[in-house]
């Protein structure tokens, strides 16, 4: 029986209390397809998945029973550890023993002053011998200026949220937005500017494809757009409050042999906590997965445009000089969003 002890880093981002169901689809990639009308994607699973095939199989997973699409996405590491900074993520892969356990916690107290939501959900004390994967993403960062807080107005049909923005004849706050482009009140989307080393774009009214075409649909919309990209001062802008907290156990991935190994991932969940105000935005999220087995491996002027994302909308984080994101989240109905 080989020995393995690795341990790497890890990433995560904010906030605390119990995880709360708010009926947002999780999605294991960025590709993912779904019928959801609101779904989420975070890069902490893909993360996890990354060192199970890099630093354990050393080949792509493949189940005996056939592989699922999903399996076959994860594989391709469309999103790794280079697209996120080091300082924001932790990763640490070793024995399911209380110990670890122990490491695992003190690691993400020391780096980002968090507990963990889902270490008490794991069996510290198998039968047998077990692997666990664990990673934590932890994102905490302001706006480059406060924005004005709008109060309450309708979101969509028979829907009302809370919002944030910038007032029309406001322009003390213009230098915080960036116009990627705008094709008209229902086709636009803008930059939020932090303070930090990342980005927050926002999408209105985009298709109800998987997040990677999305994403390149924007840019590609961008690339087309002649017209101003500042934000002027008799535009205005609305975004709604965001917050919500779920956790999604990837049952398609467990209970399956994978080819040329005696191996079978047992357990593979990801939290993800998310909350986005007139100040800023927090992420935290956790990813773990457990493998059991035998054997342990080890322009010019312009009308005034109004910026209102009060009906189905994308956010997008990304990293300052990066060419991915690293969180994506559609909004469709926007009462599982706020509380």
């Amino acid at each position: 029986m080989r020995k393995l002890i690795i341990t790497f880093l890890s990433l995560m981002i904010l906030t605390s209390a119990s995880v709360l169901a708010a009926g947002v689809e999780v999605l294991p990639t960025m590709q993912s397809r779904s019928n959801a009308q609101d779904r989420v994607w975070v890069g902490t699973f893909q993360l996890v998945w990354n060192d199970f095939m890099d630093k354990v199989i050393h080949m792509p997973v493949r189940f005996r029973e056939g592989t699922p699409v999903s399996v076959q996405e994860l594989n391709k590491q469309a999103f790794t550890e280079l697209d996120l900074s080091e300082d924001c993520y932790y990763k640490m892969a070793g024995k399911v023993t209380k110990r670890t356990k122990k490491q695992i916690a003190k690691a993400i107290k020391k780096k980002f002053d968090e507990t963990s939501d889902i270490l008490d959900q794991i069996d510290w004390n198998p039968k047998q011998e077990k692997l666990l994967i664990y990673a934590m993403l932890k994102k905490d960062f302001e706006f480059l200026n406060e924005f004005e807080k709008l109060g309450k107005a309708p979101f969509a049909q028979n829907q009302e949220a809370e919002y944030f923005g910038i007032s029309k004849g406001n322009s003390e706050l213009a230098e915080g937005v960036e116009v990627l482009f705008y094709n008209s009140e229902r086709d636009f989307a803008v930059k939020l500017i932090t303070k930090n080393n990342d980005e927050v774009y926002l999408y209105k009214n985009p298709s109800n494809k998987a997040f990677n075409y999305i994403w390149q649909d924007m840019w590609k919309k961008k690339s087309y757009f002649k017209g101003i990209t500042e934000f002027k001062n008799n535009d205005e802008l609305k975004v709604p409050n965001i917050k919500f907290a779920e956790e999604k156990m990837f049952d398609e991935v467990t209970n399956k042999r994978i080819k040329g190994t005696n191996l079978v991932i047992d357990k593979a969940m990801e939290t993800i906590k998310f909350d986005m105000n007139n100040k800023g935005v927090e992420l935290k999220s956790e990813a773990a997965m457990s493998i059991a087995t035998c054997s342990m491996p080890s322009p010019e002027e312009m009308i005034p445009r109004e910026f209102n994302f009060d009906d189905t909308f994308v956010i997008f984080l990304r990293e300052v000089k990066k060419q991915k994101p690293y969180f994506a989240l559609r909004v469709h109905d926007i009462s599982k969003f706020q509380n």
